[in-house]
C-alpha cells in the first residue's frame, strides 16, 4: 500500500460533524450575565459521560510539541463517553480522527487544524489519536470520564504508513 500523505485541513463544525462537535464561540449568541460584565456561551458540546455509573472529569494536559511530518501509528476510542480537549493558550493543535466502520484504517484517517481558539469534542466511540500539541509545550482543558468501566480502547495503524504533512 502507498505512503497517505495528509495535509490537516482547518477545524470547521460542517468537517468535523461525523466525529463530534467543535468547541468554538465564533457564531454563537452569548448571554450576558454578572450585570452585564460577563458573556456567557452554553450548550458548546454534549458531554456524554454517564454510562455505567461514570461522571464528569476535568483535567489540565500539559502536551509535549509533535513536528511535521508526523507519522500516525495508533488510534484510541472511549466507548463509555466523550472527550474534550480545549486550548489553554491561543495556540494551533492537531486534530487526527478516524471513521469507525469495517475494513483497512489508514484510508479513513483525516486531520485537522484547530486555530487554538477552537476546541473538540470527540463524540463515544469515535477513533481518534492523543493529543497533538505543536509548536511548544500546550495546556489543555479535558472533559472526559471518570467512574468504573474500561474507558478506553486502542488500535494500532497497521495497514500502511499514514503521515501528517504541513499544508
Amino acid at each position: 500500500m502507498a505512503d497517505i500523505l495528509l495535509q490537516p485541513v482547518p477545524l470547521t463544525v460542517a468537517g468535523f460533524a461525523p466525529f463530534g462537535d467543535v468547541i468554538d464561540t465564533v457564531g454563537r449568541a452569548p448571554r450576558w450575565i454578572n450585570n452585564g460584565t460577563c458573556e456567557r456561551f452554553d450548550d458548546l458540546a454534549l458531554i456524554d459521560v454517564a454510562a455505567d455509573g461514570g461522571r464528569p472529569l476535568i483535567s489540565l494536559f500539559r502536551a509535549a510539541p509533535r513536528t511535521l511530518p508526523f507519522q500516525v501509528r495508533s488510534l484510541e476510542r472511549h466507548p463509555l463517553s466523550s472527550q474534550a480537549f480545549y486550548p489553554l493558550q491561543p495556540r494551533p493543535f492537531l486534530v487526527v480522527v478516524a471513521l469507525d466502520s469495517a475494513g483497512p484504517v489508514a484510508p479513513r484517517v483525516r486531520a485537522f487544524l484547530s486555530s487554538g481558539q477552537q476546541g473538540v469534542n470527540f463524540r463515544r466511540n469515535t477513533w481518534h489519536h492523543e493529543l497533538l500539541a505543536l509548536q511548544e509545550t500546550s495546556l489543555f482543558l479535558v472533559v472526559d470520564r471518570g467512574g468504573p468501566g474500561e474507558n478506553c480502547e486502542f488500535l494500532c495503524v497497521e495497514d500502511g504508513p499514514v503521515s501528517v504533512v504541513a499544508a
